[in-house]
């Protein structure tokens, strides 16, 4: 199975979408739920993740304490952070819960759910989808992530998204099992439908990786936290112009537990929710799934 590449998209003639409250920008902060997912020797696994707050300077099958701490903080600090800056802002995100982390730690998941928030599937394990070789055992880790998410919240999760990429089956096995919308895409700023073998149509809500944490872990990406939080800002300032002429997007601003959870990067969270709740009607921020109601409603 080949994935065709569209480079044309809408063209000129996008939706025009209104959202809920009237702004032609809704907003989606989405939050990875996703340690204790990764790679580790703790697990069985043959390596560690490498990628993290530093290198790790194992030797392979020597188990990384460092590493495995990293990612500790976000669920045992980072998570409280993020759910009492949301609770004060009366704001709600996306969740992108791995299986596995979930399996270990269902409370949390379901603190997060009972918050207000929204729990989609990020995979069983927190790894790219294209690593599948058949569609069988991708399908069985999907359908096993989603039952483990919903018997620890009380939901099922409708929505859809892996780290890095997906096999040329992902999107045709969501459609088969019913998801609502698939977020492994990085190439639009309005959602859209995808056609796919069979007649079968999935919803895709893009994703962006630049509003992204994860580049305070890139070495040429952000340092100090108002480089993201001015970053994003630039974002809005861009879109809403857009706006003003009638033009409609969505914005993903992603973050992790671990990265945007630690004490001085959490500064730029502040400033982000800030900046919205200083916009107020002039932006829709709202959970993925509330976004793909609505577009599926308005432009279905």
């Amino acid at each position: 199975m080949t994935i065709q590449r569209d480079l044309r998209g809408y063209g000129r003639a996008r939706p025009d979408i209104v959202w809920p409250n009237g702004a032609r920008l809704a907003v989606s902060l989405t939050v990875n739920f996703e340690e204790g997912g990764e790679l580790s020797i703790e697990q069985g696994d043959a390596e560690t993740e490498q990628f993290g707050e530093v290198l790790s300077v194992q030797p392979p099958g020597v188990r990384d304490l460092v590493q495995e701490q990293v990612f500790d903080y976000g669920m045992r600090v980072g998570l409280w952070r993020f759910l009492d800056a949301f609770s004060a802002r009366n704001t709600s995100a996306t969740f992108m819960m791995c299986g596995r982390t979930v399996e270990r730690v269902p409370d949390l998941a379901q603190a997060v759910v009972e918050a207000g928030h929204e729990a989609a599937v990020h995979g069983w394990r927190w790894l790219p989808h294209s690593r599948y070789r058949d569609p069988d055992s991708e399908r069985a880790d999907i359908i096993r992530t989603r039952d483990i998410i919903a018997k620890a919240t009380g939901k099922v999760p409708v929505g859809f998204m892996t780290r890095g990429g997906q096999s040329p089956w992902t999107r045709g096995l969501l459609a088969e099992l019913g998801f609502g919308y698939d977020s492994n895409a990085l190439n639009d700023d309005l959602p859209y439908w995808d056609t796919l073998s069979g007649g079968q149509r999935m919803l895709v809500l893009p994703y962006g990786f630049d509003t992204n944490d994860m580049k305070f872990f890139h070495p040429n990406g952000f340092v100090q936290p108002e480089q993201f939080s001015n970053y994003v800002g630039s974002a809005l300032d861009v879109l809403l112009d857009e706006a003003d002429s009638g033009r409609s997007s969505m914005l993903s601003i992603g973050f992790h537990l671990r990265i945007c959870g630690r004490p001085a990067r959490f500064a730029a969270v502040q400033a982000i929710l800030r900046d919205l709740a200083a916009l107020g009607d002039r932006v829709w921020v709202a959970r993925r799934n509330e976004i793909a109601a609505h577009f599926s409603a308005a432009y279905g």
